[in-house]
């Protein structure tokens, strides 16, 4: 089997998402397990870690086995064999990072959101498609054990007629008075690409469409729960960005479902991130890692409530859990592979920058609804 190695320039290297989850849980593994069978080749990545601190990139070089690193973006680019690049830097930088990648003549692979906007989105898609490189989005959630269950449910028809879903997700973060908050200060600042439809919409895009189909259209209200919070270095600083949200999303199908998406509630749910699916054939509830489903004959029959005291129903007694297919992938290097597959053999890549399009789409829908108390349609981005 031939050995085909493929440089990878890391973007943002020192972050907590590339180098917990791009370096550490996918691209390290895949370099120790001897890279990646494809036809009659083994792609095996080469990396180049970027950022800003000399110290920890050379750290971090050591532990993940990377070949180099450098704190000058522009030095990467202009390094031979490196030829796809990803982006895991601040979003407020995405832009200018992957036109500038782009220009190099790097494949490009990034984190979410693609871009601030659709416009600015666009505008790197043409960019790359003018240059004939391959492009792709991480869609990482998709591939959570839970929601492949969910995934597989779906598939195989168990809800019937779709009538409805539920999207939940967040926890309390400190505003950094009581205890250190867990979230840098820039998610919390429009100058530095913050807010909460910004970051976490794009997911909800992919997964809700992923699963049920395409999103028509939505109407959402957003807020600023927490408006003040204090930074690392321990200065207060007004939030100008929303923390919550609550929003409706209807599909191409015609089922109408609730997002619900904070970062100031505390949890009392199955999972930090939970999806319902109601359907004429049953009901199932996905996590980040289990599943649990009721089907039409297994669904009790509820004829009233009795507000005088507790019947003491067991409303969880009549669910089961839903049987896993056997041991599941990091989703990160589910991406990674697929990408990996894309550039080397040409093998599909459904969430490219047309993907990681749309998931902005949804953001801006959501905060054009916002902003003029509506409902917005989620414009088609072709694919």
């Amino acid at each position: 089997m031939a050995v085909r190695e493929i440089g990878i320039i890391v973007n943002g290297a020192t972050g907590r998402i590339a180098s917990t989850q791009h370096l550490a849980n996918a691209l390290a593994p895949l370099r120790a397990q001897g890279g990646l069978v494809d036809g009659g080749d083994r792609i095996v990545p080469r990396l180049l870690l970027v950022g800003r601190n000399a110290e920890r990139l050379a750290a971090l070089a050591q532990q993940v086995g990377a070949e180099a690193w450098s704190t000058d973006l522009d030095e990467a680019l202009a390094a031979p064999g490196f030829e796809v690049f990803f982006d895991a830097a601040a979003t407020r930088q995405r832009v200018a990072a992957l036109t500038k990648a782009i220009a190099a003549g790097k494949h490009i692979y990034t984190e979410k959101p693609v871009a601030p906007t659709v416009a600015e989105g666009l505008s790197l898609l043409q960019a790359a498609q003018a240059r004939g490189l391959k492009h792709g989005a991480v869609e990482d959630k998709l591939f959570l054990p839970g929601l492949q269950k969910l995934a597989a449910l779906a598939a195989q028809g168990f809800f019937g007629r779709v009538t409805g879903f539920r999207l939940e997700f967040g926890w309390w973060v400190f505003d950094g008075t009581e205890r250190a908050s867990q979230r840098s200060s820039w998610n919390y600042q429009r100058s530095g690409g913050g807010g909460l439809t910004l970051d976490m919409y794009p997911h909800w895009r992919y997964v809700i469409e992923g699963i049920l189909g395409p999103i028509r259209r939505v109407v959402c209200a957003a807020a600023t729960a927490i408006p003040e919070r204090i930074d690392a270095q321990g200065k207060p600083y007004r939030v100008d960005v929303d923390d919550s949200g609550l929003t409706l999303a209807e599909l191409a199908s015609g089922a109408v479902g609730a997002i619900l998406c904070s970062w100031a509630t505390r949890v009392r749910r199955d999972d930090l991130l939970t999806l319902q699916v109601d359907g004429t054939g049953g009901s199932a509830l996905a996590g980040l890692h289990r599943c649990w489903l009721q089907s039409a004959a297994d669904t009790p029959t509820i004829r009233h409530f009795n507000p005088a005291a507790d019947i003491g129903a067991d409303y969880r007694a009549d669910w089961q859990e839903a049987p896993g297919a056997g041991a599941y992938t990091n989703p990160y290097r589910v991406g990674w592979e697929r990408f990996l597959r894309h550039v080397i053999g040409g093998a599909p890549m459904p969430s490219d920058l047309s993907a990681g399009i749309r998931d902005v789409a949804l953001s801006e829908a959501c905060a054009r609804s916002t902003a003029e108390g509506r409902w917005v349609a989620l414009d088609a981005i072709a694919g």
